[in-house]
Parts: structure tokens; C-alpha cells; sequence
């Protein structure tokens, strides 16, 4: 069993490839180096564990993602493929027995992150193997101009000294012109066989829509797709708000967001997969590994921080190749939102230095020491002792962990969590009682409006500010209200750890990352800007918009989004009189709302909305401060 459709079939109980994946393969068996840009769907992870399957001996893979390397390798191992993936959780002793196990345990694949792999004893271990092929999935991370430039990247050439005979499959789901160059660069690729699917997807519809009311633009759209869909939120309070609102509205509908426990996480997924419920509310933590092909609309409350995230999550609708929604909601607030919640945060090289020196000062670690010592962590402690913008903080960490200077444990995200078992009544004879604690209750319940449905993760240092007291105060009240059993509570004394990887050097160990920070602030900007560029552009068709974007010149009309249906309504709408006249009637009676002619009327808002514009210009309606429509005297 030689071939790779028998190994499809035999393994994946598929009967064919999809476009492009076999002559990728064949590139790779044919021990070329090879780079596939597949968008989101396109079956990347076969690309080269088929061909892996085929040749003797392990394949290395390289990923960024501990989910991703999680996800895949249950799935290679529910279909008897011997795979394992060192992350970060295994010990020193762990790592030395596992990397034994791939020599001599006839392991097929070994996944590991580029941080991994410039530990000495894991490059002693791989040199001994027998690898027959190295595999790069996310490969804009290596790139300086990717959506996710991550500096560890670039030490996967390490790979090519250990062994200079094997060749390099790349993978990205989302990559420009540029972007592909610098990875073909990076990798140090000869002669490349570069595969580039085009970023068309027939099928979709891309809808952008002017919505004041985006709720209940939302239950339109659902009640006239029935089918499976995925609604994309800003934070995860708002998965848990939207989603409740959805099923008090009749929809069945779940939510997820990167807190939630592993179990509630595959509970939520498997609910929504097995359409037991319609609706998946969920932040930007929902999406990779996500293989559903029935997914009807995907739909964007607020703005994507880019056009590379965006066509990924969009590109999760029409699987199946049947008709499919990727819907942007907007109002005359997101621009100023979107600017402030991706640009607004953005950490300074001057920021970044501060920092550093303070998370130094903080442990205790004297200059030119530190190297390879981890600390136990409070994030919001931190803050607190010198003042930071906890979001600018964050940022900030996360630019010292994607640069190699630290490493924040995956734990970072974890904080106390709580739950009210009792109904208000119980909680009020509480206060008459322990009148002490009133201030530290009530601010807990307005800052977390789903603490009795469920348990929520809280901030006890912003519980302690608002309610004008300490932290430990905020500690001692929780724990007095789960012995007394009104509510439940689990509490982290820490919520990370971090490992200092280079000795502290102050503002030097900052200077050696400093272009790297301004180009990638600025990069960011541009891609808030694309974004924003696209939701205007209501003039060329939103598929040419997005094909153009990724660098694809020979590009038509979709026909199908919002831009290309708007130009067609209006054509039609202005041979339509009957409209106006339906119009026109109902507002003799009262001024209306395009919302409630549309209703009153039976025909789609956006071409009432037409209608109303024709008249205004005509001078046969005004706007009534209410913005109601009334006609003229």
C-alpha cells in the first residue's frame, strides 16, 4: 500500500483528494521542497502526513499551537498512527524518554514548537532519526509581514543542518505575495514547487450591512437560514450574553471562548456539531481544527482585527460547496472600537523596556542573571504594583514570549471562578448579617451579569478597586460565602508562570527586538486599515475586494455579495412604482421605521431601504428626529 489514494482511503475513508492536495504529495514524495497555500478547508494536515505514511521513517512537524498539535495527533492516533507532540507541560526527564521512544518505537510523527526545538538535547535526539520529511504548518509565522510573525520561526532552519538531505513542505492558510517569498527565503528552499490555491470561493456570499440594531439583524438572518451557523464576538462575556439572548428568542444555541474548560469546550463543540444546536456564539478561540461542511452563515458582530483572520473565519461557511453566508455587521461605532481594541493596545518599545525591567525587579533578578529561572505569577498583582494598563501589559508579554525573551505558561489565562448557587433573597439576609461584605457582593454581581447561571472567572483585584478594598479582603469574603454554600468557588493563587529564556540586560535585551516591535505595530495598522477600507468599499464587489488583497489579478464579479446584489437591487428597485406606492400608503396613516414598512409590507428591508432613498431624494419623505419617515407636506 504504496500509493497515496490507498492511503486516503485506507486511513481517512476518503475515495478522492481535494484540489491541489495530490499533486502536492507528489511533489513532496518526489523530495522536493514544497509550499501549499491552501485556504481554510483545503485539507493542509493530509498534504504531508500522507506522503509521510508512505516513506520510512518520522516526519517532523513543526506548530505553533499546542491545540493544534493536540487535535491532530488524537486524530492520528484514533486511526492507529503511532504520533506524539513535546509540549510544553513535560518535564526535562519526560522529553528524554519520549524522544527515545521516537528512535526506537517506529513513531511516524513528531510534533514540536520552534522553541522545542533549539533545545540541545531535542537536536542531539532528532540528528540520531531516521526523518523522511519536515513539515512547517502555519508558515506565516516565520514571516516578518505575516498575520502572526512569530521570531522563534526563524530557527527552524536549524532543521535543514541536521538533516540537509530532507526536504520541507510549508503550509499557510492565509498568506500574500510577500509573505510566500519570505517563508521560500527563510526555509532556505531549492528549486520550490509553490502550490497556491486561489482564495475563491464561489459558493460564499460576503455581506456587509449597516446595522443599528445588530440583534435583531441576527434573528432575521437565522430564522431565514435555518441551517448551522457561527456567530464571531469580541469578548467572552459577549459569547455567553448573545448566546442566552438567542435562545430566549427560540434559537438553539451554545457558545465557546478560550476560559472555558476542556469538557464544557468539547460539550459546547459537540452540541453545535451534532445540531443539536443551530448557533455557535464564540470568540476568535473557535476556529482551528473546525471541520463542519453544513455551516449555512458565518456572521461578524464586530470587526476582525484583519483581512487574513477574517477570510479564515468566513471561510469556515459553505464547506460542502452548497450556498453560504460570511456576513459583516456594522455600525457608525466600530471604526473607533476596532481602532481602540487592536491599535489602542499596542505596546511601544519604550513601553516594553519598562516593563521588562519591572518584571526583573519584580522576581529579584539582578543584571546579567536569570536565565532559564521560572516564577510563579500573579498577572493582576503585577499591574496593580506598578500601575500598567493591564491590556497594554498583556501585549506587552506576549511580544517578550513570541520573541524568545520570556515564556508565559498557557496557564496565564487561568483566575478564580465562582458561581452563585443561591437566588438574591438568600445573598440579602447575607448582607443584613455581614454588613462589611455589601460593597464586595454587589460589585461582584454588576460586574458579572452571568454569575448565577453559570461559573464565570473573575478579577479580584478589579473586585477590590471597586469596591474600595484589598484583595485579600475580596478573598476572605469568597471563601466565607462557599463555606456558608451560596457559592461555588475555585481559587488560583497564581494564574501563570513565567520562565526568563535570556539573562536581564535591561533596555540591551529590549534593543535586539525593537524593529522587530515597530514592524509589527505598523503592520498592524495597515491591517486595521484594510479592514476598515473594506467594510466602506460598497462599490467593488467584496469577493474581487478580498481576492485582490491576497494578490490574485484575475478576478470578476461574484454576483452574490452584498455590493454586487445592492447594484442589481437598485436597477430593479427603480422599475418597481408598486413599492413606492405601498410605501407612501402606510405612511399617510403615521410615520414608520424601515423596519416596520418592511414587516408591514413583506419585502426585504434592503429594499424598502432603496425605496425610502428614491423618495428622499425626490423630496417626498424627511426623517423625523425619531428617524422614522414621514412624507412631506
Amino acid at each position: 500500500m504504496h500509493e497515496p489514494i490507498d492511503i486516503l482511503e485506507s486511513y481517512w475513508n476518503f475515495s478522492s483528494f481535494k484540489p491541489l492536495q495530490e499533486e502536492i504529495i507528489n511533489s513532496v514524495l518526489n523530495n522536493d521542497d514544497t509550499f501549499a497555500l491552501l485556504p481554510t478547508g483545503g485539507g493542509k494536515s493530509i498534504c504531508f502526513q500522507v506522503p509521510a505514511l508512505i516513506k520510512e521513517g518520522i516526519c517532523v512537524v513543526i506548530s505553533p499551537l499546542v491545540s493544534l498539535m493536540t487535535d491532530q495527533i488524537n486524530a492520528l492516533q484514533n486511526k492507529g498512527i503511532k504520533a506524539m507532540a513535546l509540549t510544553s507541560k513535560y518535564s526535562f526527564n519526560d522529553v528524554d524518554r519520549m524522544l527515545d521512544n521516537c528512535l526506537y518505537g517506529n513513531y511516524k510523527f513528531l510534533y514540536l514548537s520552534p522553541e522545542r526545538l533549539q533545545q540541545e538535547l531535542v537536536q542531539d535526539r532528532i540528528k540520531q532519526m531516521n526523518v523522511n520529511l519536515i513539515a512547517v504548518d502555519e508558515a506565516h509565522c516565520i514571516s516578518q509581514w505575516g498575520n502572526d510573525f512569530r521570531p522563534s520561526y526563524k530557527q527552524i532552519s536549524v532543521l535543514r543542518k541536521l538533516h540537509p538531505t530532507v526536504n520541507v513542505i510549508a503550509l499557510t492558510a492565509s498568506a500574500t505575495k510577500v509573505v510566500e517569498e519570505d517563508i521560500i527565503k527563510e526555509l532556505d528552499f531549492i528549486g520550490p514547487k509553490v502550490f497556491r490555491q486561489s482564495f475563491h470561493r464561489e459558493n460564499i456570499a460576503y455581506m456587509v450591512f449597516e446595522e443599528e440594531d445588530k440583534h435583531y439583524r441576527i434573528e432575521q438572518i437565522l430564522k431565514k437560514n435555518k441551517q448551522s451557523s457561527i456567530i464571531y464576538v469580541r469578548n467572552r462575556k459577549s459569547t455567553i450574553s448573545l448566546s442566552k439572548y438567542l435562545e430566549n428568542k427560540g434559537f438553539t444555541s451554545t457558545y465557546y471562548h478560550g476560559g472555558l474548560s476542556i469538557v464544557d469546550k468539547e460539550d459546547h463543540f459537540n452540541y453545535w456539531k451534532s445540531n443539536e444546536k443551530q448557533v455557535m456564539v464564540a470568540t476568535n478561540a473557535f476556529g482551528m481544527g473546525i471541520d463542519k461542511a453544513d455551516v449555512k452563515t458565518v456572521i461578524h458582530v464586530n470587526l476582525p482585527e484583519s483581512i487574513e483572520s477574517y477570510f479564515q473565519e468566513s471561510g469556515r461557511a459553505g464547506r460542502n460547496g452548497k450556498k453560504a453566508y460570511a456576513i459583516i455587521l456594522k455600525n457608525k461605532g466600530d471604526q473607533a472600537i476596532v481602532e481602540k481594541q487592536f491599535l489602542g493596545v499596542l505596546p511601544t518599545v519604550e513601553f516594553i523596556k519598562n516593563l521588562y525591567r519591572k518584571l526583573s525587579n519584580y522576581f529579584q533578578i539582578s543584571y546579567g542573571e536569570g536565565e532559564l529561572t521560572t516564577h510563579r505569577f500573579n498577572f493582576s498583582e503585577f499591574c496593580k504594583t506598578y500601575q500598567f494598563n493591564s491590556l497594554i501589559a498583556y501585549n506587552a508579554l506576549l511580544v517578550l514570549d513570541r520573541t524568545s525573551i520570556i515564556n508565559l505558561s498557557t496557564q496565564f489565562q487561568k483566575r478564580t471562578m465562582v458561581q452563585v448557587l443561591v437566588k438574591n433573597d438568600a445573598l440579602f439576609q447575607y448582607f443584613q448579617t455581614y454588613s462589611d461584605s455589601t460593597n464586595i457582593i454587589k460589585s461582584l454581581l454588576r460586574t458579572y451579569g452571568g454569575i448565577f447561571d453559570h461559573e464565570v472567572k473573575i478579577n479580584s483585584v478589579l473586585i477590590a478597586d471597586k469596591a474600595s478594598t484589598t484583595e485579600n479582603e475580596v478573598i476572605k469574603v469568597l471563601k466565607d460565602l462557599e463555606k456558608k454554600e451560596l457559592i461555588s468557588l475555585k481559587l488560583h493563587s497564581t494564574d501563570a508562570e513565567i520562565t526568563f529564556l535570556q539573562p536581564r540586560e535591561d533596555d540591551k535585551t529590549v534593543n535586539r527586538i525593537a524593529t522587530i516591535i515597530n514592524q509589527q505595530n505598523e503592520l498592524r495598522k495597515k491591517q486595521v486599515a484594510s479592514v476598515i477600507s473594506y467594510i466602506d468599499n460598497n462599490l467593488i464587489c467584496k469577493s474581487v475586494q478580498l481576492l485582490t488583497y491576497f494578490g490574485e489579478s484575475k478576478t470578476t464579479n461574484c454576483g452574490i455579495c452584498s455590493v454586487c446584489i445592492g447594484k442589481s437591487t437598485t436597477k430593479s428597485t427603480k422599475i418597481q412604482p408598486e413599492i413606492i406606492d405601498k410605501i407612501t400608503q402606510l405612511l399617510e396613516v403615521k410615520p414608520l421605521s424601515s423596519r416596520a414598512i418592511a414587516q408591514q409590507i413583506g419585502i426585504q428591508e434592503s429594499i424598502v431601504t432603496l425605496n425610502l432613498q428614491i423618495l428622499l431624494e425626490n423630496n417626498r419623505l424627511e426623517i423625523t428626529n425619531t428617524n422614522t419617515y414621514k412624507l412631506t407636506n
